[in-house]
C-alpha cells in the first residue's frame, strides 16, 4: 500500500533522521535528535509529537448519543459537554475492533477519535452500524492534523501563547475552543505519555504554520519535538496499548487489561453477551509488564518461556556491550507467550518489555525466559504501570506545574 503523509510531512523529512511507514500507512519521524533525549525532556519539560495520523469521525443528529453508546464498552450517557471518555469498540465476539477517545460538543454532536492503524476500518465499522439511524457519520481526518504538547512544562508554554481559551483551569479529560497564533483550535488535556499533556486539533491546511509557531514560542520552556521511538518508551514506561502488536481483533479487554472500562450495568452495548461469557469463563493469556536482565531490549514476537530450572549455561554472547559468559542462567522451558513491544525505560533505568503470556504465569514475581536472537533473557513479571503508578504527574491540577 503506498505511503499516506501527514500535513507536517516537509517539516519532518528536514529535521528528522529518518522516516519508517507506521500506522495507517503513514510516515512516521522516528526522532529529531536522539530518542533518549527526546524521552528525557518531555519527562522533564515539553515535547511535541505530530499525531495526525490518527482518524476523526464526525457524529451528529438525534440519534448520536444512542448510536455511540451502543458501541462503547464505557458509557457516554452523563457525560457533559467539553468532556472526553476513553473506550474500546468490541465485535459481537468480544474482540476488540479499535480503542478510541470519543469527545462530546452537545447531545447531538460527537467525535470519535480513532486509533492509527485500524482508521479506515473503524470509520467502515461505525457507518455500517449507523444505517437506520437518525445518525450522520462522517470522516474529517484528512482536514484535522494533530500536534500534541506533552510535559511538566506544557501547561505554561500553552497559556503563555493562547489568545482565546483558558488552559490553566483545563481539567484532565476536558477539552475547550482555544486560539493560537491566529489558528482556532480544539484544545484538549489528554495524552498517551503519562504526563501533563495537550492535544491541539488544527485544521490541516494551518497546522505547518502553527508547529513552527509554538516551538519557536516554546524554546523558553524547553520545547523539543519528539519521534516514534521516544513515544514508544514514555507509552511503555506507563503501559499504555497501542493498536497492532498490542490490541487487535484477536485480544478482548480483559486480555489487555482493558476491562475497568466495561459497563455492564448498560442494558445493551455492542459485545455486551460475548464480554459477559469471557467474564464467567475467564482468559488463558493476559498482557503483562516485563523486566528484563539485558542491556538491550528483545523484539517484537520474541518467544517467551516459563523457567524449567535452574543450570550451568555457558556461551559466548554476542558482540558488543553484553559480551561475555552467562552462568547459572535459567533455562527455557514450556514455551508461554510472545513479546509485543521492548523498550528502553529511561525514567525507570530499566530494559522493559510488554508481552501476552499465559495467566498461570502472568502474577508480579514470576519468572519468566525470553529467547531473542538464540539467548536467554531473564524477566521478571512487574506490576504496570513501571512509572509514576499512581498516575500523579498526568493529574497534575491546575496551578502546581513548575514555573519560570
Amino acid at each position: 500500500m503506498a505511503e499516506r503523509r501527514s500535513p507536517l510531512y516537509d517539516y519532518h523529512l528536514r529535521h528528522a533522521g529518518r522516516l519508517v511507514k507506521g500506522g495507517g500507512e503513514y510516515m512516521f519521524p522516528v526522532s529529531y535528535t536522539s530518542p533518549q533525549d527526546e524521552h528525557s525532556n518531555v519527562r522533564t519539560n515539553a515535547g511535541m509529537q505530530d499525531l495526525s495520523s490518527m482518524g476523526e469521525i464526525d457524529v451528529k443528529g438525534p440519534g448520536a448519543e444512542r448510536l455511540i453508546n451502543r458501541l462503547l464498552v464505557n458509557d457516554v450517557l452523563g457525560m457533559e459537554p467539553g468532556q472526553l471518555r476513553y473506550s474500546t469498540m468490541c465485535d459481537e465476539d468480544g474482540y476488540v475492533v479499535d480503542d478510541v477517545t470519543v469527545y462530546k460538543f452537545n447531545d447531538e454532536h460527537f467525535m470519535i477519535v480513532t486509533s492509527s492503524g485500524p482508521r479506515a476500518q473503524t470509520y467502515r465499522w461505525v457507518s455500517e452500524h449507523a444505517l437506520g439511524t437518525s445518525t450522520y457519520v462522517t470522516d474529517i481526518s484528512t482536514g484535522i492534523a494533530l500536534p500534541v504538547v506533552q510535559g511538566p512544562r506544557s501547561r505554561e508554554l500553552l497559556q503563555s501563547v493562547l489568545e482565546e481559551g483558558d488552559v490553566e483551569r483545563l481539567r484532565f479529560f476536558r477539552f475547550t475552543p482555544a486560539r493560537v497564533n491566529g489558528v482556532n483550535v480544539i484544545l484538549s488535556r489528554s495524552g498517551y505519555t503519562g504526563e501533563l499533556g495537550y492535544e491541539l486539533y488544527t485544521p490541516a491546511d494551518e497546522v505547518a504554520g502553527l508547529w513552527e509557531f509554538l516551538l519557536a514560542q516554546g524554546r523558553e520552556f524547553g520545547l523539543q519535538p519528539y519521534g516514534a521511538v521516544a513515544m514508544n518508551s514514555l507509552r511503555v514506561e506507563k503501559a499504555l496499548p497501542l493498536y497492532g502488536k498490542d490490541i487487535h481483533l484477536e485480544v478482548t479487554p480483559f486480555h489487555v487489561g482493558l476491562d475497568r472500562w466495561i459497563r455492564f450495568d448498560k442494558r445493551e452495548f455492542n459485545g455486551r453477551d460475548a464480554l459477559l461469557r469471557w467474564q464467567d469463563t475467564g482468559i488463558d493469556t493476559r498482557w503483562v509488564g516485563l523486566v528484563l536482565e539485558s542491556k538491550t531490549p528483545v523484539n517484537v514476537d520474541d518467544p517467551v518461556y516459563s523457567v524449567a530450572d535452574i543450570a550451568p549455561f555457558r556461551s559466548k554472547r554476542f558482540s558488543g556491550p553484553e559480551a561475555g559468559e552467562l552462568a547459572d542462567a535459567e533455562t527455557p522451558g514450556e514455551l508461554v507467550g510472545h513479546v509485543t513491544v521492548s523498550v528502553h525505560g529511561h525514567s525507570v533505568n530499566k530494559v522493559l518489555a510488554m508481552a501476552y503470556v499465559r495467566t498461570t504465569h502472568s502474577w508480579p514475581g514470576a519468572k519468566l525466559v525470553i529467547m531473542s536472537a538464540g539467548r536467554p533473557i531473564v524477566a521478571t513479571v512487574t506490576q504496570t504501570p513501571f512509572f509514576d503508578p499512581a498516575g500523579a504527574r498526568i493529574r497534575a491540577k491546575y496551578g502546581d506545574g513548575p514555573k519560570r
